[in-house]
């Protein structure tokens, strides 16, 4: 399979991944065939890239951490949270369902554990508040077991960064859902979620006291300039430390409706460029092992003029990836190249490209 815009996409080609809708529901599935009314609906919706068959390409495999089966109980699970949340407590049936949920994603990411090609399915932009959680999760646990964490204590991570802006429920929507700037004011409102969130999960025994203070720092930074204390260094619990580049890293991947997502590529080097500053060094090392710059199934230019897909990562070089060449230009090869980056160093990605 390949990853391709979907302006390019023709009526014929057989969809790849799923389509999932903002309830959580599949909304078309794997191996339909798309017609153009699909692709004027899911364009309408906000849909930008899809993931199709490609007989040049089926072995290529888009590792996204955990099943479509746990991203659905995880969604469900937090579209139903405020059925939980009474009188700013957070009840023992919630508090179940996300353990559960927490434990199923672990389980998930220690039976396949590799490098992470894409933090999602495809899906419209609504409902952001419970993807970003789910996505963020996803990316804290993976650098977790990367670190060697113990099953309870990716269980005490996970429970933490899946709830960390629960404290968003006390912000009025109109704040959080505003298409321009917020005002001094209004941001001021907005930081006041970190201390909302930390209350409501410290009230409940089902959540350690390490958990709720995710929601407390994961606005923390490095060098003292985050909120809402300017924790600085290891004043910030090391929870807290990697809850802020998942965090950050997966709010750049997605898709808001004031902006675009930024590319995979673009918010990793955003991310490491804050290395030392607002990330602590030795857990944004391991960040960098853990996901992929250029996902596997992305259409990449190289340096030669020549452009394809990328096929696999390449653990040890996380930004020079293997690429299949199928184009010299817009010149269809009658062969396809495979490329090893790290073992050509004079070719260089120098564009993303989902043709």
């Amino acid at each position: 399979m390949r990853l391709i815009n979907i302006k390019y996409v023709e009526a014929g080609e057989v969809l790849a991944r799923p389509i999932i809708s903002s309830s959580g529901n599949i909304l078309l599935q794997s191996g339909i065939t798309l017609i153009p009314s699909y692709i004027d609906r899911l364009i309408m919706m906000g849909v930008d890239v899809l993931f199709i068959e490609d007989e040049q390409f089926e072995d290529v495999d888009i590792y996204t951490g955990v099943s479509t089966q746990t991203r659905e109980a995880a969604f469900s699970t937090l579209r139903n949270l405020n059925h939980f949340v009474n009188e700013d407590q957070l009840n023992t049936v919630g508090a179940e369902k996300i353990q559960s949920v927490i434990e199923q994603m672990i389980n998930d990411l220690l039976s396949s554990h590799d490098i992470l090609s894409n933090i999602t399915e495809i899906r419209d932009y609504d409902d952001y508040t419970y993807r970003h959680s789910i996505n963020t999760t996803v990316i804290a646990l993976l650098i977790g077991i990367a670190m060697g964490w113990s099953s309870p204590r990716l269980l005490e991570l996970g429970m933490g960064v899946i709830m960390h802006d629960i404290g968003k429920v006390k912000i009025p929507q109109e704040i959080l859902n505003k298409k321009g700037p917020l005002t001094e004011l209004e941001f001021e409102e907005v930081k006041k979620h970190t201390e909302y969130g930390f209350k409501l999960l410290r009230s409940n025994r089902d959540f350690s006291l390490l958990s709720a203070h995710i929601a407390f720092q994961h606005q923390e930074k490095w060098d003292g300039t985050g909120y809402p204390r300017g924790l600085k260094g290891t004043e910030i619990h090391e929870y807290g430390r990697v809850a802020a580049i998942a965090d950050v890293y997966e709010a750049l991947t997605s898709k808001r409706v004031y902006r675009e997502a930024m590319q995979p590529h673009e918010a990793y080097e955003y991310v490491m460029a804050q290395r030392g500053t607002h990330f602590e060094p030795r857990v944004l090392d391991v960040f960098a092992k853990s996901v992929a710059v250029y996902p596997s199934g992305s259409g990449v230019r190289l340096s030669n003029g020549q452009r394809g897909n990328v096929i696999r990562q390449n653990h040890n070089f996380p930004t020079r990836p293997y690429v299949r060449v199928t184009h010299e230009g817009d010149i269809r090869l009658l062969r396809p190249i495979d490329y090893n980056l790290a073992e050509h160093p004079s070719l260089m990605i120098v564009n993303v490209e989902n043709k």
